[in-house]
């Protein structure tokens, strides 16, 4: 997949050459530079550890280049800096996107991806105009070359709504549904609400309760989705609502005993 570079390289060069330097009493390969980095990262020790992930990105590692792009995405132990990290997962698009999707790097491309499309679909004030196509284009790359969860949650959301492209309940069903199986809450919560209401999908009001009772159980502290939980259980019978839970009880124990 060709990903436009938003001119990454140019930052990355700036940023990785100055930890060029680093490699101790011999050089160190890119992973033992990532290893090191995070290592220092979780001892607090934040400039031996931008030194050391700035080493073994200079090399091209996927996993320094994406703790350095969430570094910078969230400022953590960096000044915030969206651009940068906008560039910083560019890079990895690029460079990556055609690589193993069950690889060890695939889960480090995925997630920037789907930082791509959030950043495209939001856009960056004073940065970035958003982009509902192209944040589209990213969260389907994601979803279905790599498989991602959240990709497939967000491209769910985007065909519900019509965002980016064709509005159809459908695909939005269909890939919440993907998401949902593989543990992610949101997902769970909205393939709930559409089986419950019938939205895109026939309605199966026990289904339904039963995913939301999942989502429900499984990010408790979460408001959207009590109140998503809450709102279908008050209007359901007392045999639909004991039916959704022990089923819902029963595909939470079977994906611990799976794990």
């Amino acid at each position: 997949m060709q990903i436009n570079r938003i001119t990454a390289l140019a930052v990355i060069g700036e940023m990785v050459f100055a930890g060029a330097a680093f490699a101790g009493p011999a050089e160190l390969t890119p992973g033992e530079a990532f290893r090191s980095g995070y290592a220092a990262y979780k001892k607090g020790d934040t400039a031996e550890a931008i030194e050391a992930l700035n080493y073994a990105a200079s090399k091209g590692h996927a996993a320094s280049l994406w703790k350095l792009g969430r570094m910078y995405a969230t400022g953590d132990g960096v000044t915030e800096d969206d651009r940068k990290a906008l560039e910083i997962f560019s890079q990895i698009a690029n460079d990556y996107a055609d690589g193993n999707p069950r690889g060890s790097e695939a889960p480090y491309v995925a997630d920037s991806f789907v930082s791509l499309g959030r950043y495209f679909q939001a856009g960056i004030p004073g940065g970035l105009q958003a982009d509902l196509v192209r944040a589209r284009r990213y969260y389907a790359y994601a979803a279905s070359y790599f498989g991602e969860p959240e990709a497939q949650y967000r491209l769910a959301g985007m065909y519900l709504h019509g965002e980016g492209g064709e509005k159809s309940e459908r695909q939005a069903a269909r890939w919440y549904k993907l998401a949902a199986r593989k543990g992610h809450a949101g997902a769970q919560a909205e393939l709930g609400r559409l089986l419950y209401e019938g939205i895109g999908i026939e309605r199966n009001p026990v289904r339904g309760l039963m995913w939301l009772s999942i989502a429900q159980l499984t990010a408790k502290g979460d408001a959207g989705i009590q109140a998503k939980h809450e709102a279908a259980f008050s209007a359901a019978g007392e045999t639909d609502r004991r039916t959704a839970l022990t089923l819902a009880e029963d595909w939470l124990s079977r994906r611990t005993a799976a794990k």
